[in-house]
């Protein structure tokens, strides 16, 4: 789970999701990062890269404040911690699901203490930036 700060709201081409209006404040994504979780996370931070998935265009624009991680956590993680977050925020449909029936994987709030709340409720772990 990477927690995203927008300073400022853009309107943003988001690949195959078209332009989105993106407010300013705080994004919560979820990826389950199955196969090499640190390469994945470096990948995230990197702003030299092919613009791959939805997220790889938002974070064009913003910046990852925080990386949080579920150890040994199974594949359908990812859906389950969407759904969780999804009964709790708002979010942009869609964004980073296209491969499954999540309404998002990705949450906005004004506040990312609401974020780490929820997160530690799930059993999740914050980690440095770069591991």
């Amino acid at each position: 789970m990477l927690i995203i700060k927008l300073h400022s709201p853009k309107s943003l081409e988001i690949g195959k999701l078209g332009k989105l209006k993106f407010r300013s404040g705080f994004y919560a994504y979820t990826g389950s990062a199955q196969n090499s979780l640190e390469k994945r996370i470096e990948r995230h931070f990197s702003r030299e890269k092919k613009l791959k998935w939805h997220i790889d265009y938002l974070l064009k624009h913003a910046e990852i404040e925080e990386v949080w991680i579920k150890e040994n956590a199974e594949k359908r993680e990812e859906c389950n911690t969407a759904k969780a977050f999804a009964k709790n925020f708002s979010f942009i449909p869609k964004f980073g699901a296209s491969d499954c029936s999540c309404e998002s994987h990705l949450f906005f709030s004004h506040k990312k203490e609401k974020f780490r709340k929820l997160l530690k409720k799930l059993m999740f772990q914050k980690i440095p930036k770069q591991i």
